[in-house]
């Protein structure tokens, strides 16, 4: 393909809470066996992008770690390859990221040593699946300069929190308001971008000289007037993962036949690192419905609606309802959680009880199995 992708994965978002203390938005799980950034790996490697880079700098031991070996998604090779970048001290530059545009800006030399003539920008922390190679052909069919990925949300869902655009009826973006107080349009910016690798040189460059710093705020919607701006309407699943809530509610997402069908078991695939685990094994007295089940699980108990990660054990008599239990997590006997989020790598105690009646509860514990 005759395209780079860039993936911006350094941001940290409050609203994750407890979630994203300890981990980069773009490193949470998802599903049972991802992370929240192999669907943009995935979508890349699939639409025959052979050159990409990860702008990670929040938390991103993880991610480095997931990231460490491109061979996942089939980047490991003599001609391109999966690049990440990490801010850095340099003669010229002593300053973390300042905003998207500032990373691309610090890392300028990846642009202007590729030679494709496309750059495909997209966020960590969408869960989606994109034929990228589609997108291209629409942005050069409608002699863009810039195509943004756009979704109509349903009405009533609230948006405010998301790049709001209007178009015109030859989809061209006439306004594009990030995260306003009342949102006059429920379409929005998915976060995926294409634009030509010479031009997005030159306003990174024009951006820096002006102190300016964001992508969005700073070149999309500056130039939303001068600039033939397009955006490209997906259908197809789309979810942003940048509060509790979301977070909540794209993994239960993956309980649903249909969505879960449509990212496991239908081509293209989604790619992630593969840990050598034994399969779930189900004890005497276990009672499964409804729920994903992740390799390395042991279970005793009974588990309803929820989803659980890898390496979790759930004790004798314990009800897990409507919960997501991240990785590595030891429940104890006789205890019972409902509409939760259980942190990675924590005990919880024998006849513990944790339901939220309103909204989701995050459940840190710290890890007492290793404590001498």
């Amino acid at each position: 393909m005759r395209a780079i992708g860039i993936i911006l994965a350094g941001g940290n978002s409050h609203r994750m809470k407890e979630l994203s203390k300890k981990r980069a938005v773009a490193a949470m799980p998802i599903a049972g066996s991802y992370r929240s950034i192999d669907f943009a790996l995935s979508s890349m490697t699939n639409s025959h992008i052979q050159k990409v880079a990860v702008f990670t700098q929040y938390n991103a031991g993880s991610l480095n770690e997931h990231l460490s070996s491109s061979k996942w998604w089939d980047f490991g090779r003599k001609q391109g390859g999966l690049y990440v970048f990490t801010p850095a001290v340099t003669a010229d530059n002593n300053f973390w990221y300042r905003g998207t545009a500032d990373a691309m800006y610090q890392n300028l030399s990846f642009l202007k040593n590729s030679h494709e003539p496309y750059v495909i920008i997209a966020s960590g922390d969408g869960i989606y699946k994109l034929d990228y190679g589609k997108l291209l052909e629409y942005h050069i069919a409608r002699k863009a300069d810039i195509t943004v990925v756009v979704k109509e949300m349903d009405p009533g869902e609230p948006v405010e929190r998301y790049g709001i655009v209007k178009m015109n009826e030859d989809d061209r973006i006439e306004e594009f308001e990030e995260k306003p107080i009342v949102a006059h349009s429920n379409i929005i910016s998915c976060g995926i971008y294409i634009i030509r690798r010479r031009q997005l040189i030159e306003l990174i460059e024009k951006s820096a000289k002006e102190d300016r710093h964001d992508f969005v705020r700073d070149i999309l919607i500056r130039y939303k007037s001068l600039k033939r701006i397009y955006g490209y309407r997906i259908k197809s699943y789309w979810r942003n993962i940048a509060t509790v809530e979301d977070y909540y509610k794209t993994n239960m997402d993956f309980l649903n036949p249909d969505v879960r069908d449509y990212f496991l078991h239908k081509y293209p695939d989604i790619y992630s690192r593969v840990e050598d685990l034994p399969p779930a094994k189900y004890n005497i007295g276990a009672r499964v419905s409804n729920s994903l089940i992740s390799a390395g699980c042991i279970i005793n108990g009974k588990v309803e609606g929820s989803v659980l990660f890898k390496k979790v054990f759930v004790g004798n008599n314990c009800t897990i309802k409507n919960s997501i239990i991240l990785n590595d997590v030891y429940i104890g006997d006789n205890s019972h959680i409902e509409n939760c989020i259980v942190e990675s790598r924590g005990t919880i105690r024998g006849n513990s009880f944790y339901k939220e009646e309103n909204g989701i509860q995050v459940v840190v514990e710290s890890n007492e199995r290793y404590i001498l």
